[in-house]
């Protein structure tokens, strides 16, 4: 049974309108990239395990991110550590590419995720940092709201 990374690379190379708008090193790397895929799951498809645990860890952590729609304030460190993980996107893509063998190509569009993946996060930190200052206002205010808990997004 052929898996999703395998099919994605032949569909690909099955719709020639769109091969036509690639260089060619990169259809020669699509290529490349399916016919591994198609060896790697005939003669080890126990590897396709990993990314279903793959999968998982990114079911984890779209979870984890609830926690800021819940109470922005008391969880903006989800916030921060997705930012963190977004930066750490690019040394790992310029560091792990060229010893995997990863065209420069796809080594910037491996960056463009972290680059782009901080963009929504660091505006929602920032939409957080207003909030928690609007907060500290209404305490000053209004100290008996002190044993109440902060407002949160959903109450």
């Amino acid at each position: 049974m052929p898996s999703s990374l395998q099919t994605k690379p032949q569909l690909l190379r099955s719709i020639r309108l769109w091969l036509s708008l690639f260089p060619d090193s990169m259809i020669l790397w699509i290529a490349r990239v399916h016919a591994a895929l198609l060896d790697t799951n005939l003669h080890y498809p126990f590897l396709a395990y990993g990314t279903d645990w793959l999968a998982f860890a990114h079911l984890v952590l779209a979870i984890a991110f609830l926690g800021p729609l819940r109470d922005p304030v008391r969880n903006k460190w989800v916030l921060e550590f997705g930012v963190i993980a977004c930066i750490a996107v690019i040394p790992l893509a310029l560091i792990a590419g060229p010893i995997r063998g990863i065209p420069p190509l796809w080594r910037a569009i491996d960056c463009s995720f972290g680059v782009f993946g901080a963009i929504p996060l660091l505006i929602c930190l920032h939409r957080v940092k207003r909030l928690e200052q609007f907060q500290q206002i209404v305490l000053t205010l209004n100290p008996a709201d002190l044993n109440n808990d902060p407002p949160t997004a959903y109450q």
